[in-house]
């Protein structure tokens, strides 16, 4: 069973820390304490019950409680397992963006920083070019630069 440990935000290493040395100390039945990248103010945590997930954090200091209900693998697997997408936008690329505010609005890519899996474009429909900085999973690239526009 996979438990979801409310934790105090940036506390998340302490409190995983401190998780690990009780459930080994006591020997409980917990077989797994991960704290996913991205995913702040939260611990996952696979035990065999209910009560070894409660004992291996009750009254410890930064946790503030289980969440009520289990969850599967599969729910949690896009945060554990590593992605191996490749970002294939581009400088230059003209993009719709997916996502809201900017929804149905194309731009063009003026930057593209990899690590943080975001992109700067600037709005093509804007009277003024206002750089926005994006997510890349929200943006579709609908032409490539030195490509010809096949609509």
């Amino acid at each position: 069973m996979i438990f979801i440990i409310k934790v105090t935000t940036n506390k998340e290493e302490k409190a995983l820390d401190m998780i690990y040395d009780r459930a080994v100390k006591k020997n409980l039945n917990v077989f797994s304490i991960s704290r996913p990248h991205g995913l702040r103010g939260y611990i996952l945590l696979e035990a065999e019950d209910r009560e070894s997930a409660e004992e291996s954090v009750f009254n410890l200091p930064y946790v503030k409680g289980i969440i009520g209900k289990t969850i599967t693998y599969e729910e949690i697997k896009n945060m554990i397992e590593p992605s191996a997408t490749t970002i294939t936008i581009k400088e230059g690329d003209i993009v719709e963006i997916l996502a809201e505010p900017f929804k149905k609005e194309k731009a063009k890519v003026l930057r593209v920083d990899k690590q943080k899996e975001e992109a700067v474009v600037s709005l093509l429909g804007a009277v003024v070019p206002l750089p926005v900085t994006v997510k890349i999973d929200n943006v579709k690239v609908i032409r490539r630069e030195g490509e010809e526009d096949a609509s």
